[in-house]
């Protein structure tokens, strides 16, 4: 029933096809130029000549959000989540670790959870201390964040956010690289930080060797759903526009379900010849396996804002 009730699209009246007007040339960070370096999924990817960051030559614009981060996001075989629900274990303890990693740097105070979806990280950083709430697109899920967990949720983008809330952190796991307008969403996300306030940010690592070596096949290249790929050079970069300052950076602990593991492998190797038998074999590991994250091509990096 609660899968039912979480994962109903919200799109049945819409039209499927996804129109991706916005056509972004010049980089979104320093725009300079850019250009084109491969298709993917029928979207062109971009490389800026200056800064060397990546992202959509077809940008997603305002309407095609709630298309684009639907039910099928949250339980499909691709560039979302397999199972959302069944991972509410391992997102917790996510919201966990980050709380004992920001222990070092700034006290529990009110946090902001960008993208929460069913508030499962929040739920995390609540139970150690931090008081907070979430912003979320899908209205299903928000919704069960809700009734479900009790946590305070608005349904919308950050781009779109209007609060006279003033938070301690700002917490973006997972999320910048989805944002259709990065720098009215980090506008808006530094509107709601506090003087002297932080921002948590994991996002993927375009520069990590995993990444490096797969190329174009590597599988954080999902567009539309992602739309741009950060070093920590260039994010860095597009942070101090807003006056952040880097506070620190590290590689997360992360884990994966099983059912995760196997999609994740199914996309890394769906292009060679025996990716197929491998996507057969790939049925044996468990479900219920959790297992570490391994290929450090995720990164989260802490920002301070000026006083």
């Amino acid at each position: 029933m609660l899968k039912r009730f979480i994962f109903s699209s919200v799109t049945d009246s819409m039209d499927s096809d996804i129109n991706l007007a916005s056509l972004q040339l010049t980089c979104p960070i320093c725009d300079q130029s850019s250009k084109r370096l491969f298709r993917k999924d029928s979207f062109w990817i971009r490389g800026c000549d200056r800064c060397g960051h990546h992202f959509t030559e077809q940008q997603p614009t305002a309407k095609n959000v709630s298309k684009i981060y639907d039910g099928q996001y949250f339980q499909g075989d691709g560039a979302g989540y397999i199972d959302y629900l069944a991972e509410a274990d391992l997102l917790q303890r996510l919201g966990q670790y980050y709380a004992d990693k920001l222990q070092y740097y700034l006290v529990p105070g009110t946090v902001l959870d960008v993208g929460a979806a069913a508030g499962f990280i929040l739920k995390g950083m609540i139970e150690s201390g931090w008081r907070g709430e979430g912003l979320e697109p899908n209205p299903r899920i928000a919704e069960f964040c809700q009734q479900q967990l009790g946590q305070k949720t608005t349904v919308g983008t950050l781009e779109e956010l209007q609060t006279k809330e003033r938070f301690d952190l700002v917490m973006m796991v997972q999320v910048i690289q989805h944002f259709y307008n990065l720098k009215l969403a980090l506008h808006a996300a530094s509107v709601a930080t506090k003087p002297g306030g932080y921002w948590l940010i994991e996002t993927w690592d375009r520069s990590s060797p995993l990444a490096r070596i797969r190329g174009r096949n590597w599988h954080a290249y999902t567009p539309p759903s992602r739309s741009h790929w950060f070093a920590p050079p260039d994010l860095e970069q597009l942070i101090a526009q807003f006056g952040f300052q880097e506070i620190a950076r590290g590689n997360p602990n992360k884990w994966m379900d099983g059912p995760y593991r196997k999609s994740v492998l199914r996309y890394q190797f769906m292009d060679k010849a025996w990716g197929k038998p491998l996507a057969q074999g790939l049925n044996l590991i468990p479900d219920r396996l959790a297992t570490p994250y391994l290929g450090g091509d995720i990164f989260w990096a802490l920002y301070q804002k000026a006083v």
